[in-house]
């Protein structure tokens, strides 16, 4: 674990999010983490799939890169379904 420093600005913007998304400051900063990682490395999905990308590396076992490359293979666009929707 580390610290990251951030502008007081986007400090802000982390607790307003946070309060509405009943998250905590970390886990908002994390999220927001993960959404933007994913989005780099997979421009191809929008949010709505990397959203299905993180349930489903989830329910395989949480989420690290491994995991997410063989989330994806099964992932938008080949008819797998989260949670029994398509």
């Amino acid at each position: 674990m580390g610290i990251v420093k951030i502008s007081e600005q986007m400090h802000e913007n982390l607790r307003v999010a946070s309060n509405a998304l009943s998250r905590s400051i970390n886990a908002q900063a994390e999220h927001w983490m993960r959404i933007g990682m994913l989005a780099e490395i997979y421009p191809d999905l929008d949010h709505r799939d990397i959203c299905q990308l993180l349930i489903r590396a989830e329910q395989a076992g949480g989420f690290d890169l491994a995991t997410l490359s063989s989330v994806r293979t099964a992932g938008p666009g080949t008819g797998t379904a989260v949670g029994g929707v398509q």
